[in-house]
């Protein structure tokens, strides 16, 4: 196992909310962050944030997902509100350090019905 744990996925019904956590172990990570990736498409970049609480978003999540992190617990969330059928696809966390390296999670489904 990997330092990162994720959790939260799911299945869920157009409109309603997820929310997803990963717990790094061990390991200070300056920037941590969300991927997804659906069947047939490329990975991309859904929230990223710095050590220092800065975020980054997909256009299309704006305003509809959140992403946070507890520094003491070394934990980053997502919440996902709204949620739309093209938002399923499979979460990934991934995780950056300039001395460790950058790691992936295992990935958790997503999946919003209409």
């Amino acid at each position: 196992q990997g330092p990162l744990v994720e959790s939260g996925g799911g299945l869920v019904q157009a409109g309603e909310s997820l929310r997803l956590s990963c717990a790094a172990s061990k390991i200070i990570f300056s920037t941590m962050g969300w991927y997804r990736q659906a069947p047939g498409k490329q990975r991309e970049l859904v929230a990223t944030i710095t050590f220092g609480g800065m975020t980054n978003y997909l256009d299309s999540v704006k305003g509809r997902f959140t992403i946070s992190r507890d520094n003491a617990k070394n934990t980053v969330y997502l919440q996902m509100n709204s949620l739309k059928p093209e938002d399923t696809a499979v979460y990934y966390c991934r995780a950056e350090s300039t001395i460790w390296g950058n790691y992936w999670g295992q990935g958790t489904q997503v999946t919003v019905s209409s």
